[in-house]
């Protein structure tokens, strides 16, 4: 993992306002303070049975991990385990005893109304999910499920589900259509339609969530609203995994993205947005298992963007626009004389013009080599067409969505100070297509934290 310091920084510098982390990592705490970004924590598996067993073990769990930090550290959620009642069935009898637990702790700091407690279930548990409205909780796991909900319910929280439609999709045999899983336009004809409401579904994502709101009314809960705590699409994958690629977790997210902006809601319940973290900020290079689990994140260790995020239209979700305002900068630590000798290629055999850099010219000040080298890398990186392999310099320099531009100092592809896209004339290249081959993973280990982005918008179940 990155330091703490160094993903609050991308967090920042992303405009993301919303995270999630899969335990309650102490620097990662401290250095989200005073940032204003809410932030779920979690309980790792590992200490469930701990916490569900002693209700002391609980209140020392939120002393350390809430009250020490709370709240210059804006935590507004604790999510108690993962997919508890799939992969942990042996903590599921104690698992609505940790939510009570914890709750109780959180009662006795006067925190219980600013912090939600709640468990993230898999969609799995959801059987005969189409159409929805026939769709019920797997009946073995009713004896957690109803005190669970009947919990939820009386502390005002919510149902959080991991929903994944790369894995709907694969695991259809091809039932379900590859548009209907990425969120991609659909003929009328080919909309699947719930025979009993009526309700037509473009995509399975909706068709999910739709399904557990109809699994709890059929436990006679209706008032408990839904947020989605991982959704996403691997952007790599194994040879039996041919539609983990690049176009395709790009087109997954961007859509994703735009479907909860637009506050288009569900067709159940039009124009409540459901509110979503995307799995997942970081790509995880030393991951077991298929190719796919090492590649869901949108970045990698250094902050480069795995694929530019398609959002025109869907408001400041990343810094800018990122369909078209990316930009190559130095990298953090960079070694001066490496920097030196890049802005010497640049400005020497990349037949870059850094008359800009000049004494007496916009980007002369402030007089130091990184400055004056992010200036000609970005130059460079516009001029070859914004392709991956032109923003490396032997590994000194790196994409960003963060326009770098300062003063008089206008940046190639800034929009600068009126709104007029500053740019330059790429040369012609063969093909625009990105190799995922050019976005090469580094070697950090991704060990102790993993981080979900959420998407930024304002609904109900966080007030």
């Amino acid at each position: 993992m990155p330091h703490p310091t160094q993903v609050v920084a991308l967090l920042k510098a992303q405009q993301i306002r919303h995270v999630r982390l899969y335990n309650a990592d102490r620097g990662m705490l401290v250095a989200l303070a005073n940032t204003g970004i809410q932030v779920m924590i979690s309980v790792p598996n590992e200490q469930i049975l701990g916490i569900g067993q002693s209700n002391s073990t609980a209140a020392n769990w939120v002393s350390q991990n809430v009250v020490a930090h709370y709240p210059a550290t804006n935590i507004t959620a604790i999510a108690v385990g993962s997919d508890v009642l799939t992969t942990l069935p042996n903590a599921a009898k104690i698992l609505v005893n940790a939510l009570k637990y914890i709750q109780s702790a959180l009662v006795a700091s006067n925190l219980d109304r600013q912090i939600k407690v709640s468990t993230p279930l898999s969609s799995s548990i959801i059987l005969d999910s189409f159409p929805p409205s026939q769709a019920f909780f797997n009946r073995s796991l009713n004896p957690v499920l109803v005190p669970m909900l009947t919990f939820l319910q009386s502390t005002g929280s919510f149902l959080m589900l991991n929903i994944y439609p790369y894995y709907d999709y694969m695991q259809s045999n091809g039932v379900i259509p590859l548009d209907y899983a990425l969120f991609k336009s659909l003929p009328p004809n080919k909309e699947a339609v719930d025979s009993n409401t009526l309700l037509h579904y473009t995509n399975v994502f909706d068709a999910v969530v739709d399904a557990a709101y109809y699994a709890m009314a059929f436990l006679n809960f209706t008032n408990v609203p839904i947020i989605v705590t991982e959704s996403g699409w691997p952007s790599k994958g194994d040879s039996n995994e041919p539609d983990a690629t690049l176009e395709n977790a790009n087109t997954y997210n961007s859509n994703l993205i735009r479907h909860v902006l637009n506050k288009t809601g569900t067709p159940k319940h039009p124009g409540l947005a459901v509110s979503t973290f995307i799995y997942e900020l970081y790509n995880e290079d030393t991951k077991p298992g298929p190719i796919s689990e090492k590649n869901w994140g949108l970045f990698d260790a250094n902050g480069t963007p795995i694929y530019i995020l398609r959002l025109t239209g869907s408001g400041a979700v990343l810094s800018n626009d990122t369909t078209n305002q990316t930009f190559c900068i130095t990298k953090d630590g960079a070694d001066p004389k490496m920097l030196q000798a890049a802005l010497d290629w640049a400005c020497g055999p990349g037949k870059v013009d850094c008359s800009a850099l000049l004494q007496g010219e916009p980007c002369y000040e402030p007089d130091n080599v990184i400055a004056h080298a992010t200036y000609a890398f970005d130059t460079y990186y516009h001029k070859m067409g914004k392709t991956p392999a032109a923003c490396d310099f032997n590994g000194v320099a790196a994409i960003t969505t963060t326009d770098p531009s300062h003063g008089s100092c206008i940046f190639p592809g800034s929009l600068g100070k009126n709104g007029t896209l500053v740019n330059i004339t790429a040369p012609s290249l063969n093909s625009t297509s990105v190799d995922s081959s050019a976005y090469n993973l580094h070697s950090n280990a991704f060990t102790s934290i993993v981080l979900i982005i959420e998407i930024f918008i304002s609904v109900a179940v966080f007030l």
